[in-house]
């Protein structure tokens, strides 16, 4: 994208300082409405990029193709490294092929976010968990940045950092912060926006292998509100239940339960399946992490519990210990 005669303005405008609400622990109503654009920008607008994934010691590089048209989004994104993973996306249609394993797995898009498409639509409530202000301007991948910064009301949820571009309210870096730590990074290295897009860049690379391979489908059905049998009596303030759902894998004898929550930024899944002789966790539970996302196992009766969001370890385990069995109607 070619950069607006204006930047140069923009950037001393900032002096790089964030703009604050006059009341510091209200949310900036500007910084608010360019959240909305970012949640809206990645389904408005075509574009071919690179982008990194960092963690710690662990880097990921990616690369997506992007189209909007007609006929809604289609788009596929690749690992370049490491082992070899695809995700061909047909509006909320996902197919997953992991050559390593000879594995197809298809799912809806009910949950999952894929960089830039980070923040949900629509937005709402974000005011009541976060402080969201103003940054400054900066450079990303050439492209001339908004700095939004989402600053956690409490210790149950962590802050994020994004930076905007100014033009398409794309997103074209993300971090996640505990605090002054930076948890989990996306940044774009490479990338165009807009223009036409060739449809064979859509095409897996896999698909005309794949017959034999083993095949999982994600089935998902939602069900009415408190029909599940289950509930999470104690969530953390602000995380409010959005679903429940029940999945039919195929390497799953029975459904298995899907809570997911969300305080309307993070989100937070609860998966309850029977004991398997695979594997049993200790009653006390099993925890680990990958980046900004927490895992945390445990058992009740005869039941595995998992918990899984990107919040803080008390959180993830918070919501897993409190979750409990109710009659339905």
């Amino acid at each position: 994208m070619t950069r607006v005669a204006l930047a140069a303005l923009l950037l001393l405008s900032t002096s790089g300082q964030p703009l604050f609400a006059q009341n510091p622990s209200s949310s900036s109503q500007e910084a608010l409405g360019w959240l909305q654009k970012v949640a809206a920008a990645p389904r408005q607008h075509n574009y071919v990029g690179t982008f990194v994934y960092s963690s710690g010691s662990e880097i990921e590089t990616s690369r997506i193709v992007h189209l909007v048209n007609e006929e809604g989004e289609q788009e596929r994104s690749e690992v370049l490294d490491g082992s070899p993973r695809e995700i061909v996306r047909n509006n909320d249609e996902m197919r997953c092929y992991l050559p390593d394993t000879k594995t197809v797995v298809t799912e809806k898009r009910w949950l999952r976010k894929v960089f830039p498409a980070l923040l949900p639509q629509p937005l709402s409530n974000l005011d009541d968990n976060y402080i969201v202000k103003m940054g400054g301007v900066e450079r990303v991948s050439d492209y001339l940045c908004q700095v939004i910064e989402l600053e956690p009301r409490d210790d149950k949820r962590y802050g994020q950092k994004l930076w905007v571009d100014t033009e398409t309210g794309l997103l074209l870096k993300a971090a996640v912060m505990d605090k002054d730590r930076v948890v989990e990074q996306f940044v774009f290295t490479d990338l165009k926006i807009g223009g036409k897009i060739d449809k064979e860049l859509l095409k897996s690379r896999y698909a005309g292998k794949a017959a034999g391979w083993h095949n999982t489908n994600l089935v998902s059905s939602t069900i009415k509100s408190g029909q599940l049998g289950w509930q999470v009596k104690d969530p953390p303030p602000g995380f409010k239940k959005i679903i429940e759902m029940k999945r039919n894998l195929s390497e799953k004898s029975r459904p298995v339960a899907h809570i997911a929550l969300s305080d309307g930024l993070a989100a937070v899944s609860v998966f309850i399946e029977p004991v398997s002789k695979q594997f049993t966790p200790p009653a006390e539970g099993l925890y680990h992490s990958r980046g900004a996302i927490n895992i945390y196992t445990r058992t009740m009766a005869d039941n595995v519990i998992t918990t899984v969001g990107e919040v803080p370890p008390a959180t993830v385990m918070q919501i897993g210990n409190s979750v409990a069995t109710h009659k339905t109607d």
